[in-house]
């Protein structure tokens, strides 16, 4: 039997359609039964009764920005995040550190955002904590109908927290489909816990999962992604890289990267534990009355690019300005730059590569 061309074409295309749905099929949402292996709740904020957890991230000492107040368009219009969004930030934040850990759950049936965020409120006062921050839909701020995916317009709320590209759960999964598909009726609140140790911080974002596609499955159901910040001392484990090592390194090499200059997020004040390599940079300068160098700030990834470049910017001229003021380096020895995310010296992919590419790097001028 014989067919015309675009008979042939359509059967081609047609068994093209139904391998491809097969596959997608195969990978798509299911209604899960049990937790994700590896997977554990947080004493601080246990599951809803008849959830399971569906994706979960744990980093053992990492910092975290929390709203206070809704997300509020940036006075810059140009400013992008790392998904070209326009950038939102609440004008009251909390800026902490510690261990942090990050769960999704799907919840049962016919529960709404608002009741099981009021259980997770319950949890929370029972546990000596007070609400500080709620918000509901729109009022939140940003885009309320995405989570942490998409691009090209306005950041949502999960994305103040991290993008898609941050989620580690694998395409079509249950815990992707939880964390990037589109959402409805959101809900959120932050509170603090104190504890011997410190405050630990808890958000809880609420909300009904969108979709017709491969998340289908979930359509309608609600999603509770809840983050805790727990205080842990950081393991100080950096080896102070002293005046000689530099020296050599500026002449071997021309340039040397340093960690033990400390900023927060998003500032450009120099953190007090700064203060042992500010001394060694200086004992180098001192050591070395012919050498200029320039001193190059670097960020990793997360943010917009000219964002970035311009925080690095800033800081290494904090670095000239300190050098110059509190330890007597003549500033014409010293010339400030910002290179941003563009010299990147390891995967921005995970937090221990972005650990590795916010440094700042000494290059010897001449």
């Amino acid at each position: 039997m014989q067919f015309s061309g675009s008979r042939v074409a359509t059967l081609f295309c047609a068994a093209i359609l139904l391998f491809a749905g097969v596959n997608l099929a195969a990978a798509d949402a299911t209604i899960p039964t049990a937790d994700i292996e590896g997977a554990v709740d947080s004493a601080l904020a246990k599951r809803y009764d008849g959830s399971f957890i569906v994706s979960y991230e744990k980093f053992s000492y990492t910092d975290f920005t929390i709203p206070l107040s809704p997300l509020k368009p940036s006075e810059d219009p140009d400013a992008r995040d790392s998904s070209n969004n326009r950038v939102f930030a609440p004008e009251k934040k909390v800026e902490v550190e510690g261990a942090l850990t990050r769960i999704a759950y799907v919840l049962p049936a016919e529960r709404s955002p608002l009741e099981v965020l009021r259980n997770y409120q319950d949890v929370i006062e029972e546990a000596g904590g007070e609400v500080q921050f709620e918000c509901k839909k729109e009022e939140c701020g940003g885009d309320a109908t995405r989570s942490s995916g998409g691009g090209g317009n306005n950041m949502s709320l999960m994305q103040y927290f991290f993008h898609e590209a941050d989620v580690k759960d694998a395409a079509f999964s249950n815990g992707n489909c939880a964390l990037t598909a589109g959402i409805n009726d959101q809900r959120y609140f932050t509170a603090k816990v104190p504890q011997s140790a410190g405050d630990a911080y808890v958000t809880v974002q609420a909300y009904q999962l969108v979709d017709d596609l491969y998340c289908k499955e979930f359509n309608g159901r609600t999603i509770a992604v809840v983050q805790i910040l727990e205080p842990k001392p950081r393991e100080k484990k950096m080896v102070l890289v002293e005046a000689k090592e530099m020296a050599d390194s500026l002449s071997q090499k021309g340039s040397i990267s340093l960690y033990g200059i400390l900023f927060d997020t998003d500032k450009t004040d120099i953190k007090p534990e700064s203060e042992p390599t500010l001394k060694e940079i200086a004992a180098l300068l001192k050591n070395e009355p012919n050498i200029s160098v320039i001193v190059v700030g670097h960020t990793d990834n997360q943010g917009a690019f000219d964002y970035n470049l311009d925080l690095s910017s800033r800081r290494a001229n904090s670095v000239k300005n300190e050098l110059a003021a509190k330890y007597g380096i003549e500033a014409a020895r010293l010339t400030a730059a910002g290179a941003g995310m563009m010299a990147p010296v390891a995967s921005n992919d995970d937090e221990a590569g972005r650990a590795k590419n916010r440094r700042v790097v000494l290059v010897k001028l001449n």
